[in-house]
């Protein structure tokens, strides 16, 4: 693992790109290499390699229009006498926060460290606390979830066409946003399941809300997967004991008659379906503790297995 802090990326990455071209846009404004070194607190000789081309920036800073805005206002502000190193700094410090945030730092930081790639990583605007561990147990599920149904060929046959999600919530989830899955559906492609990206918080719909529901009769219910129904799946839930719930496929108020449906059972099965309906495929949610346990279930039942 690559142990690098976000402030060694604004020190090494940020900073030389802010001085190339700070140093051409007082350039531009007609400051002389002498008076633009003081000013950037580096030598003539560096300043004249950043105007010459000698130095080159980082194209994830260079690309973004707040950067360009914010180097914009400090040399204008520097030339007119408006702004002094004090207001550059504060402009500078607010701009590598934003950066931090979802920003081209981050870009760069979870490409440095890969175990950050897909966490939907917020640790330099949180901190460290029991929200991010939980989040990261909820993306880790799906992740390993994920993987598994790669490596199940007897899926295949049976994803949605409008494709499958695997789902992970986290245990004090109250929306959307606090489930972990995978953004863009996953869909069976040449004979093989594709898997198009990482799994990240609130980018799932009805699988979320399915578990969400369950998780309202059931806590221990936080995970989920969604194939296309078949009397096949149906029948081998069955044959190991469970008795699937059966559902109106609409999706008005879907939520509420899940939920009437749960009390009136007394309990979440393992298998949650309905058979369809006018521009809605019918779908089967087969449901665990957490996606893989409901990816494990789901393979299992569709290979036939007994147990």
């Amino acid at each position: 693992m690559t142990l690098q802090l976000p402030s060694e990326i604004v020190v090494d990455r940020f900073l030389p790109t802010l001085r190339v071209r700070l140093a051409a846009a007082l350039d531009d404004r007609g400051m002389t290499q002498q008076e633009i070194a003081d000013r950037l607190g580096v030598t003539q000789a560096s300043v004249s390699n950043y105007v010459g081309g000698a130095v080159e920036g980082e194209e994830r800073f260079l690309e973004d229009p707040r950067f360009e805005t914010t180097v914009e206002r400090i040399a204008e502000g520097f030339v007119d006498g408006t702004m002094d190193e004090y207001e550059a700094i504060a402009e500078l410090l607010e701009l590598i926060r934003a950066f931090e945030d979802r920003g081209p730092i981050c870009a760069i930081h979870e490409a440095e460290v890969p175990a950050l790639q897909g966490l939907g990583c917020d640790l330099c605007i949180r901190g460290r606390d029991a929200d991010l561990r939980a989040e990261r147990t909820a993306i880790e599920s799906v992740r390993r979830a994920a993987r598994a149904a790669k490596n199940a060929p007897a899926l295949v046959d049976h994803v949605p066409n409008v494709g499958t999600n695997i789902a992970t919530a986290r245990p004090d989830a109250t929306d959307e946003l606090d489930v972990a899955a995978i953004p863009g559906r996953v869909h069976a492609m040449h004979g093989r399941i594709n898997v198009p990206s990482d799994p990240e918080l609130g980018a799932s719909e009805h699988v979320a809300g399915m578990i969400l529901t369950a998780m309202d009769a059931d806590a221990s219910v936080r995970g989920a997967i969604n194939l296309a129904t078949s009397d096949a799946i149906l029948a081998a839930a069955r044959e190991r004991g469970i008795d699937p719930i059966e559902f109106e496929a609409g999706y008005e108020n879907r939520r509420d008659r899940l939920a009437a449906a749960f009390d009136k059972r007394g309990s979440v099965p393992r298998i949650v379906y309905h058979t369809g309906a006018f521009g809605i495929e019918p779908i089967t949610y087969v449901l665990g503790e957490s996606a893989v346990e409901a990816v494990s279930l789901a393979t299992e039942l569709v290979d036939g297995d007994p147990g």
